[in-house]
């Protein structure tokens, strides 16, 4: 986390999820020569939705702990109502049951 930036009150509708109680967020930056592939997935969420920023969170599930390996996010991820799971460069859906 670089800072803690207050959002103002005509984007707050746009980002509920990111907006903290106090209408602050955390701020991350991201640049292209840092992380080339995390920029351009920004980059494309932004021209899809006009919306510059996308949410990072810790992956783990309430009373769990944080997960440190791939054996623990496919654990998280198949007793959870994840949806899909990326890992690098492969996309895991969950089975249709």
């Amino acid at each position: 986390m670089e800072r803690t930036l207050r959002f103002r009150e005509d984007v707050l509708h746009l980002v509920p999820a990111v907006v903290h109680k106090d209408l602050t967020g955390r701020l991350q930056s991201v640049k292209q020569e840092w992380n080339p592939l995390r920029y351009e997935l920004i980059a494309e969420f932004y021209r899809l939705t006009g919306i510059p920023l996308v949410l990072n969170t810790s992956f783990n599930v309430m009373g769990k702990p944080i997960i440190h390996s791939v054996e623990d996010a496919l654990a998280v991820f198949f007793t959870s109502g994840i949806d899909v799971l990326f890992i690098d460069d492969y996309m895991i859906p969950k089975p249709a049951m």
